[in-house]
C-alpha cells in the first residue's frame, strides 16, 4: 500500500510538470497529423506510386527512372506529394516545399538558400529543413523537438536553442569543417503545453512512424546513418522508433524517459547517449509509467545503460545546444563519429 501511494504522489507530481511549468488546465488536446501526405488522392488517379504502401526505397527507384522534364513536371503539379515523399531525390523536395510555403502563407520558408525537406500545413504544420549539403554529406545528424513545435514555432527567434531549427543551425556550426547535414525535423504533431498528450505516448507513437520512415528515406537516397538528437518529448519518440530507426546514435537530452526500462528494451543496435543539465526541470519529473502515464526510467540513471553527456554547464531545460556548453561539443564529436 505505502508503495502505491509513493505511485501515485509521483504520478500527481509528473502530470504537473511533465511538460513544463503549469497543471493539465494549460494543455490542449491534439489529434496526431497521420498518413499519407495532402494531395494524394489526386496523385494516386494518376497511377503513380501509392505513397502509403510504396517504402522509401521504391520511391527512389521510381525516381531514379524518371527524366528530369518528368520529375519537374511532378514537383509543378503534385508539390505537397514530392516535398514530403520520403525516397525523393532532395533537391526536388527543396523545389517542391519552395512552392507549398509560398502557397499557404509561409513565404519566410521559401527564402533564399532554405532546404526544406518536408512540409505539411494539416493541422499546426510540420516542416523539417536541412543545414549543410545532404546530397554530399558524410554525417548527418537528426534534430527531433518536444512539445510546442510547430511551423509558427519551428525557427522563432525567441529561446533559440529550444527550437528545432536553433539546435540544428548550433550543431552544423560546431561540426562545420567535416561535412556535416543537419536535419531540424519537426516532422510530427507535438504535445500543446502541459496536457494528458505531453504525459502519455499516443503522439509519440504517431510520429515514431514518421521518424522510422525519414531514417528510410534517409538511407534510400544514399545518406549516412544519422544521429539522433532528441529533446525533451521528442526522446519518447525515438525511444518508441527505436528498434526501426537506422541511426547510427541516439541521444536523449532533457528526457521523461523513452518507455524503456533500459537501452536494452530501446531494441536498437544504434548507440544510446543522455544528457541531463543539473538545472533542467526535466529532473522534477517522477520517471514511472503507470496505466498509460508517465515515460518510464531516467536515461541518464546508471541503470539505464545509456553513455553520459556531459552537460553540467548548461543551463535549464533548453540550454544544450548553446555555444561553449560541454553538452554542444559532445553532439558534434558524435555527430561526426569522433566518440565512436
Amino acid at each position: 500500500m505505502r508503495r502505491l501511494k509513493r505511485t501515485l504522489v509521483a504520478l500527481a507530481l509528473a502530470a504537473t510538470v511533465v511538460a513544463g511549468t503549469a497543471g493539465w488546465a494549460s494543455g490542449t488536446a491534439q489529434e496526431p497529423v497521420t498518413g499519407p501526405p495532402p494531395g494524394t488522392a489526386a496523385w494516386r488517379s494518376e497511377g503513380l506510386p501509392d505513397p502509403a504502401t510504396t517504402t522509401p526505397a521504391e520511391v527512389a527507384r521510381f525516381f531514379a527512372a524518371l527524366g528530369p522534364g518528368r520529375r519537374q513536371d511532378l514537383v509543378r503539379r503534385h508539390p505537397t506529394v514530392v516535398g514530403n515523399l520520403d525516397g525523393v531525390p532532395v533537391e526536388l523536395r527543396y523545389a517542391a516545399n519552395a512552392r507549398t510555403a509560398k502557397a499557404v502563407g509561409l513565404g519566410r520558408l521559401a527564402g533564399p538558400g532554405r532546404r526544406i525537406l518536408a512540409l505539411d500545413p494539416r493541422g499546426r504544420g510540420q516542416v523539417a529543413e536541412v543545414y549543410g549539403d545532404l546530397a554530399t554529406a558524410r554525417h548527418v545528424a537528426v534534430v527531433v523537438p518536444g512539445s510546442d513545435i510547430d511551423a509558427a514555432t519551428f525557427d522563432r527567434t525567441n529561446d533559440p536553442y529550444g527550437t528545432p531549427a536553433g539546435m540544428a543551425k548550433s550543431l552544423r556550426d560546431a561540426t562545420k569543417g567535416h561535412r556535416t547535414a543537419v536535419i531540424a525535423w519537426a516532422g510530427y504533431t507535438t504535445p500543446v503545453g502541459v496536457g494528458v498528450d505531453a504525459a502519455t505516448g499516443d503522439l509519440a507513437e504517431a510520429g515514431a512512424d514518421r521518424l522510422a520512415r525519414l531514417t528510410d528515406g534517409l538511407d534510400a537516397t544514399g545518406a549516412p546513418d544519422p544521429a539522433l538528437f532528441c529533446h525533451s518529448y521528442g526522446s519518447v519518440v525515438c525511444g518508441l522508433a527505436a528498434s526501426r530507426l537506422d541511426a547510427a546514435d541516439i541521444v536523449a537530452l532533457g528526457s521523461p524517459g523513452m518507455r524503456a526500462d533500459n537501452v536494452g528494451g530501446l531494441g536498437t543496435r544504434a548507440r544510446v547517449w543522455a544528457a541531463k543539465d543539473p538545472s533542467d526541470w526535466i529532473g522534477r519529473v517522477p520517471n514511472v509509467e503507470f496505466a498509460g502515464l508517465g515515460h518510464g526510467a531516467d536515461p541518464t540513471d546508471p541503470a539505464f545503460g545509456a553513455r553520459r553527456v556531459p552537460a553540467g554547464d548548461a543551463d535549464g531545460h533548453t540550454g544544450y545546444f548553446a555555444p561553449g556548453t560541454q553538452s554542444l561539443r559532445t553532439f558534434a564529436s558524435i555527430t561526426v563519429g569522433a566518440s565512436r
